[in-house]
């Protein structure tokens, strides 16, 4: 294996296999787009794909230069004609030994080349010394970002052996600034690590051969600024004429006559069912178990952001083909999107006969939404499933709050009905019918949708219950999804207290309506802000917290 060496200690190459470099960079915010998007300045946006950082002779000279792969093809591409994007999907689970070596917050940061790189899109940088005719040194000699930025290696293979972190550059003082490529590494793979959203320049200088170049790189960190707005390199580039600017990237103004829908693009809200006056009443819970607020479905619209954009990872083909894009809602709690839950806490144990069925009648929309959670060994158990036929239902005793992943196939759209129902301890059967309005990715600006069912043609086959299907409230759900529209789904219920878990093995839950919050992870997918791991079919307790890590950020100019 070939040596990274740093100062006079020798790290191998497969110690760099793992996380990469969140790269901070020159001028200006960069937007959306494909390698072949243009931003201000006529630079182009890097948003996703594989992409090498090569020093090499170029008439004589040494020039650090872009390999640009995410087209299938190589462009060279000039640092300083490139904003580079690390998208809102890039903020992961920091491991401590990361933060320890760089100096940095063991707090959610934005990374490239992370432990989570093969299941998100975003651009896979790496370092390719193999053409600059010998060994090169790679140096941080300037840095201007909102946050902290930082260059190291560490893997699931250190992890699992307590090794710590290797840093190779860093904004913070205690990093080192510069470390030597070998002449025969072709590829290697540093996460890069940013620990706030904006505009991040970092200037490179490399030397080899007694030739340097030096350049700065733009990096747009997260999606609060268009990386089509920014400039390039160090920001000087004459601004582009607004015609010059991708349509694309203007923000669609709601009509005057749009409804004034609450929009939820963000925070814990859960799916409930409430006691009212002897009947049930399904409504939204927006907020924490201490500062909530209640809304109909019919005045909300709920918002997937494109950050929950990911690849669907192998073991998950009821969702459809290995890495094609779907927009993913974890069962744990992600910073910037949406954490949909399920809540029956406002009902006691004696108040019902049996348990709360949440039954979903119909979806329309522009593609399949499935909802899921992973059992004990990491298998994916299926409760709703719209790509397999309709209604589907899973139930929850009393007093329980419970999540579970979420998965919507295609951006655009989507009017999901529900029938909420329960029998009281009386006898008296109660339910409640309700339609949820959802818009995913940024196609649509969510504050023009009308809420609860719309006026919108129907874009796919919507799957109806029959005139006779019924869900009665004692009813368990069958973790594999029916093939017929019968919603009359029976199977044991997980290995739990029936009058309090969630049937089908219920994603991660609380009962009693209090306590401590607590979040899980899913194995078979890494999701944002979360450590790696196979989520137990079991519940665990959690009072949901609406909010996500806050970053004390600061604006820091260094020449290095």
């Amino acid at each position: 294996m070939r040596a990274l060496t740093r100062g006079r200690r020798a790290y191998t190459a497969a110690a760099l296999t793992a996380a990469t470099a969140v790269l901070l960079s020159a001028a200006g915010l960069v937007a959306g787009g494909s390698g072949n998007a243009r931003a201000a300045g006529g630079a182009v946006v890097l948003d996703e794909g594989e992409l090498d950082f090569t020093p090499r002779p170029v008439d004589g000279k040494l020039e650090l230069q872009i390999d640009d792969r995410s087209s299938g093809t190589t462009a060279v591409r000039e640092p300083s004609q490139v904003v580079l994007h690390a998208p809102a999907s890039s903020l992961q689970y920091t491991p401590d030994p990361v933060a320890t070596a760089l100096g940095t917050t063991n707090m959610d940061s934005w990374q490239l080349g992370g432990w989570e790189a093969e299941n998100i899109f975003a651009p896979e940088p790496g370092w390719n010394g193999s053409e600059a005719g010998d060994d090169t040194e790679i140096t941080l000699s300037g840095y201007d970002g909102p946050g902290d930025f930082g260059m190291a290696t560490y893997t699931p293979e250190m992890d699992n052996a307590d090794a710590p972190a290797i840093p190779y550059l860093g904004s913070v003082e205690s990093v080192q600034r510069s470390f030597t490529l070998p002449g025969d590494e072709e590829r290697l793979l540093p996460v890069w690590q940013f620990t706030a959203e904006g505009v991040h320049r970092l200037t490179f200088t490399v030397t080899s051969g007694g030739s340097s170049d030096t350049e700065t790189l733009a990096v747009v960190v997260g999606d609060d600024v268009d990386p089509a707005d920014v400039l390039p390199g160090d920001g000087s580039t004459p601004t582009a004429s607004p015609t010059d600017s991708p349509t694309g990237s203007a923000t669609a103004s709601p009509s005057p006559t749009a409804p004034a829908a609450h929009v939820i693009a963000e925070g814990h809200v859960d799916m409930a069912a409430r006691p009212t006056g002897g009947d049930l009443e399904f409504q939204l819970k927006e907020g924490t178990e201490l500062n909530h607020e209640w809304y109909e479905p019919g005045e909300v619209v709920m918002h997937v952001r494109p950050a929950a954009k990911r690849k669907i990872p192998d073991g998950y083909t009821f969702l459809g083909t290995p890495g094609d894009a779907v927009w993913w809602l974890p069962l744990q709690q992600n910073a910037g999107i949406v954490w949909p839950g399920w809540n029956t806490t406002e009902y006691a144990k004696a108040d019902l006969d049996g348990r709360v069925a949440f039954r979903l009648d119909s979806v329309q929309g522009p593609g399949n939404i499935a909802m899921f959670h992973n059992d004990a060994m990491g298998v994916p158990v299926v409760s709703l499933n719209s790509g397999d036929g309709l209604p589907d239902a899973h139930t929850l005793g009393a007093g329980t709050h419970s999540h579970f992943d979420w998965v919507f196939s295609a951006e655009g759209v989507y009017r999901t009905t529900f029938t909420v129902s329960a029998t009281l301890a009386d006898g008296t059967k109660v339910s409640d019918t309700e339609t949820i309005a959802w818009v995913v990715g940024d196609d649509t600006d969510p504050s023009t949708v009308t809420p609860g069912e719309g006026d919108e043609p129907t874009a796919t086959p919507t799957a109806t219950p029959s005139g006779s299907a019924s869900v009665t409230p004692t009813a368990t759900v069958s973790p594999s999804l029916p093939a017929s529209g019968s919603a009359s789904a029976s199977a044991s219920p997980p290995a739990t207290d029936p009058g309090s878990g969630s049937s089908g093995a219920g994603g991660s839950s609380s009962t009693g309506g209090s306590g401590g919050s607590g979040t899980s992870v899913s194995g078979g997918l890494a999701s944002t802000g979360a450590q790696v791991g196979t989520i137990a079919g079991i519940a665990v307790a959690a009072v949901l917290m609406g909010g996500g890590a806050v970053l004390f950020v600061r604006r820091r100019r260094t020449a290095l």
